[in-house]
């Protein structure tokens, strides 16, 4: 009885599933650049800074949410568990020192160290992000869509999460926030990261699959359905404070259950059939010969895609013969290109890159300005959420914030879910789904531009769902097109496209323009000598900032941004053109 139990114990500290949910739970903290439309006033107000300063601290944090070269690089070298430590340090001082500028507990820094700090805090998100990615990627390598698009999702859910838990805090001391970020996350990642590693074992597809990822969708789903909810109720209505507790406890439940899975695979595992079993290649045993075990676990994964549905229904003998020939006919479609085999002159697309190779594609930089253009503009609205709803009348920011982040969720989970069904059913390109993101992104940029009753819900509704369904797509055809080997690194190299079009949307033309039309309003003629020169200086701070009302303040940003994004589904289309041939390989269906 006490060796079963040790067997289940072993097993379950091993699962995939359990590597799984805890990668979730440290993505669900690892969105803390998210909350920075939330931290922003308070940064502005006591310390004086105006919206041109306050948008240099929002591309410090874009930059630190994406530049993630040392977190990628460190992640091949270290183990996984002290990358994860590296990361917590890292949120714990930057968001620690700023709690203490702010609240007048440390001396005032210069802009510049603000920044340093700033950047240095979000940068540990790339460790959390990374580690898990690169983790579960692996562990699940024929279901990547679903998995990316789930973890991604949750970091893009941190911020409605830690706007719950903070409600709970009750304080009217609103650096508090800034303090609730730089502890808590690191407690969790600290708490977890030694669950979070590539583990070994079966990696294909299992019966208990499908039914373990519907069971993840159903609880994200409720997730956010959940929090919208609550948002919602505590937005329009003033609840005592007992309710929100219960809410809060609520959302712990939900984001507890996941555990439901590991827990119930390790002990009460299902019976299997021992030809069946036979099929499924136990990893370790090629550890020995790392090239042959690539392979192989290629080929064996390539399998769970060609076979037809029937040999499913088969009996095991008869099902083992034809998934043999299956593999006679991949290896050779292995010497033809469509799966990854070594060459002596560089990879072909579908096989493992190093950066440096991926740098020479022109497919790689497709991705890479499709996404600036596409995920740049989007991050840019959520940076700007609170200017955006002030100079259109709304009081309270904090409900946009936590809505945005609620679509960013649902575009993420969707993203990966339905990038997943384009490739698997239909061997279709990846980036097609990225395509229509960046349309459904154009149409939210148009309806903020118009300022239209209610265009801000409609607005965040679009340009959130938009902005997370790439975060969902880019890592899985990244992983599809430039292979797993090196996936850290080319996964952090494709984020940078993030601030750099943050710094080019926010850093220099939408806070330019929300200048001068402030400036405009502020002396019913326009200064703009005096508002651009200002903007160069960097000293354009008073002790009121001005403030600039009505949709005319982001109405020129909005629609440049819209346009941009109709730029970024040509370019996405043309991706789609030139890797039809490889999807094809890698997902099409054997007809036989």
């Amino acid at each position: 009885m006490m060796g079963s139990l040790r067997e289940k114990l072993v097993s379950f500290s091993n699962s995939r599933w359990l590597v799984f949910v805890a990668a979730m739970w440290i993505q669900s903290c690892a969105g803390i650049g998210y909350l920075f439309g939330s931290i922003s006033p308070v940064i502005k107000s006591s310390l004086h800074y105006n919206q041109k300063q306050i948008a240099r601290l929002g591309v410090a944090k874009d930059l630190g949410d994406s530049v993630g070269f040392l977190a990628g690089s460190l992640c091949e070298v270290l183990p996984l568990w002290a990358a994860l430590f590296v990361g917590a340090l890292q949120n714990f001082v930057g968001y620690g020192w700023v709690w203490l500028v702010v609240t007048g507990r440390a001396p005032a820094l210069p802009l510049w160290a603000m920044c340093v700090l700033i950047f240095a805090g979000t940068n540990g998100e790339t460790y959390f992000n990374t580690a898990s990615l690169v983790s579960c990627v692996q562990n699940f390598p024929k279901s990547r869509g679903h998995v990316v698009g789930v973890l991604k999702g949750f970091a893009g859910l941190a911020g409605a999460i830690l706007t719950q838990i903070f409600a709970v805090i009750h304080t009217p001391d609103h650096a508090a926030l800034i303090f609730m970020v730089a502890v808590g996350p690191t407690m969790v990642v600290i708490a977890l990261m030694f669950i979070v590693r590539p583990v070994g074992g079966h990696k294909q597809i299992r019966p208990s699959d499908s039914s373990s990822s519907s069971f993840i969708y159903s609880v994200c789903l409720l997730l956010a359905a959940y929090l919208m909810a609550v948002m919602l109720l505590e937005d329009l209505v003033d609840l005592s404070y007992t309710v929100i507790i219960i809410f809060t406890v609520g959302l712990f439940i939900l984001l507890a259950v996941p555990i439901v899975i590991p827990v119930s695979l390790s002990f009460f595992p299902e019976t299997r059939d021992p030809a069946e079993e036979a099929l499924l290649p136990d990893l370790h045993k090629h550890e020995a010969s790392k090239s042959g075990h690539d392979i192989n676990e290629v080929i064996f994964s390539e399998v769970e895609d060609e076979k037809p549905k029937e040999v499913d229904l088969l009996p095991a003998l008869e099902r083992q013969k034809r998934i043999a020939q299956l593999q006679v006919r991949l290896a050779q479609a292995a010497a033809e290109g469509a799966v990854r085999v070594k060459r002596r002159r560089g990879p072909h697309r579908g096989e493992d890159f190093t950066l440096t190779q991926a740098l020479i594609k022109a497919d790689f930089w497709l991705i890479f300005f499709s996404l600036l253009l596409g995920s740049g503009s989007g991050l840019t609205v959520i940076d700007n959420l609170g200017q955006m709803s002030q100079s259109l009348g709304y009081d309270n920011t904090h409900v946009f914030v936590s809505l945005i982040s609620i679509w960013n969720f649902l575009g993420r989970v969707g993203g990966g879910y339905f990038s997943e069904i384009i490739v698997r059913d239909y061997a279709y390109p990846r980036p097609v789904a990225m395509a229509a993101a960046q349309f459904i992104m154009a149409f939210g940029h148009f309806f903020l531009a118009m300022g239209w009753p209610g265009a801000m819900y409609i607005g965040t509704l679009l340009i959130g769902l938009g902005y997370g369904a790439h975060w969902a797509i880019v890592p899985a055809a990244a992983s599809e097109l430039f292979g797993l080997k090196k996936f850290g690194a080319l996964y952090n190299f494709l984020t940078l496209a993030n601030p750099a079009g943050s710094l080019v949307f926010s850093g220099l033309i939408a806070s330019s323009i929300y200048d001068i039309e402030a400036e405009k309003q502020h002396h019913h003629h326009p200064h703009l000598q005096k508002v651009l020169g200002s903007t160069f200086l960097g000293s354009f701070a008073v002790d009121e900032p001005l403030k600039c009302d009505g949709a005319i303040c982001f109405f020129f940003t909005l629609m440049i941004m819209s346009g941009l994004c109709i730029i970024a589904v040509v370019l996405s289309m043309i991706l789609v053109h030139r890797t039809k041939v490889v999807y094809a390989h890698l997902y099409g269906k054997s007809h036989t």
